[in-house]
């Protein structure tokens, strides 16, 4: 008789090990990116998303670089320039005391939507994308240069990820061209706390009123979004979901679920000797 209630007990046990595995399997579903495409074999296209350059706006920092045969005919203009990052830069709150102690790096454009470049003077860029603003120094530089090669970009292409991820903050990215998903790698990946059919993404207006947009990643229509590449400034939100709440007190009930259990197997060989 003792021996069936001690083999009951560890069977009891067996099964909440095994409930709780199956428990982690359930979860796992929750957390994975685009479901609706196969696991195997040909999956669908998925049309492209329609990118729009972004346009220059005031208080925008440019990275203007002139380039000639001889860079020392040249040098005035590129004071103030650095190399281009390759990766994408967090300014996280540890940093920004130092970063704000630094001198502003690139060219600013002003209130009136200009820049003033060293011998070329006061150029109008607000409104044009980077492209067009080239093309328009350009029209300036070749006054005083032999077929000069103008490169902007921004200096200050910056988007906010917050909330539910490993690495929340401010980053500066390498180029104009970003995706949500670029974004969010830069941030470390959702975490498994993170409510990934209801993100957020607030975009800045021109006149400065925000418009909020939710969109799911568990779906591949994603790809395709309007919102998909993003704009200077904007910002990213990960809601956490019902089981970041619950995690701690679904955690407390199971440590007590397995401690009565355990508790109860060795009341069982007390009792039983």
């Amino acid at each position: 008789m003792r021996k069936s209630h001690i083999v009951n007990s560890f069977l009891i046990l067996f099964i909440l090990f095994i409930s709780a595995g199956l428990l982690s399997c359930n979860s796992a579903k929750k957390v994975k990116y685009f479901q609706d495409l196969a696991d195997s074999g040909q999956m669908k296209t998925i049309s492209k998303a329609d990118y729009q350059p972004p346009v220059i706006q005031p208080d925008d920092i440019l990275t203007i670089v002139v380039q000639t045969i001889d860079p020392q005919n040249t040098a005035a203009i590129n004071v103030g320039n650095l190399p281009f990052p390759s990766t994408g830069t967090s300014l996280n709150p540890t940093s920004l005391s130092s970063v704000s102690q630094q001198p502003s790096l690139g060219i600013l454009v002003d209130k009136d939507g200009f820049i003033t470049i060293p011998i070329l003077g006061k150029i109008k860029v607000a409104g044009y994308t980077t492209s067009e603003a080239t093309e328009v120094i350009k029209a300036e530089a070749v006054k005083y240069y032999k077929e000069p090669t103008v490169i902007v970009r921004y200096a200050n292409f910056k988007v906010s990820v917050t909330g539910e991820v490993l690495k929340p903050g401010m980053y500066v990215l390498p180029n104009e061209k970003v995706s949500v998903l670029d974004a969010i790698a830069l941030a470390g990946d959702l975490t498994i706390f993170a409510k990934r059919d209801n993100v957020l993404l607030i975009r800045e207006n021109k006149d400065g009123t925000k418009t909020p947009y939710r969109f799911n990643l568990k779906k591949s229509d994603i790809m395709s979004s309007p919102y998909f590449y993003l704009h200077q400034n904007d910002i990213i939100y990960v809601e956490p979901g019902p089981g970041k709440v619950s995690t701690t007190d679904a955690s407390q009930a199971r440590y007590y679920t397995l401690v009565g259990s355990l508790l109860s197997v060795l009341i069982v060989l007390f009792t039983r000797k």
